[in-house]
């Protein structure tokens, strides 16, 4: 292993914490309650489209997180594990909510997809349309 390599995970590591951090700091001054770690992605978000922060600079993190994103989410089962006591009467309606929720969510993305397809090949027509007119009258 090179020096680098790690070097390259501090930095990595440093830009998607300092992101969380400035996150949590904007959402305590926030007039209103925006819980910090969708700040957190939001801001993140601008900053990789406004080539703030490019890809590269945090890829190997962001690589690692999402390859072992399942530990990330023991917690939070062992907490529903310990809170049954307090679901269980309601169990098969919150599965039901579950379960209609993924439905929902997988038609609108599948609606959306669709939508934003059509709408990229009529404005790539529009466009073809144009320059072939534009070819003509030259």
């Amino acid at each position: 292993m090179t020096l680098t390599k790690p070097f390259n995970l501090i930095r990595e590591l440093t830009i998607l914490f300092g992101i969380c951090l400035a996150a949590k700091l904007i959402a305590n001054i926030m007039p209103f309650t925006m819980p910090a770690n969708i700040l957190g992605m939001v801001l993140l978000f601008v900053l990789l489209c406004t080539k703030v922060i490019k890809t590269e600079h945090i890829n190997a993190t962001s690589d690692f997180l999402l390859h072992n994103m399942a530990f990330f989410f023991i917690a939070s089962g062992i907490s529903l594990m310990d809170s049954f006591v307090l679901i269980k009467d309601t169990v098969l309606i919150f599965l039901f909510i579950c379960l209609f929720s993924t439905v929902v969510t997988f038609a609108a993305t599948a609606y959306t997809v669709t939508l934003v397809t059509h709408i990229q090949k009529c404005l790539l027509a529009k466009k073809a349309i144009k320059t072939l007119k534009e070819a003509h009258h030259d």
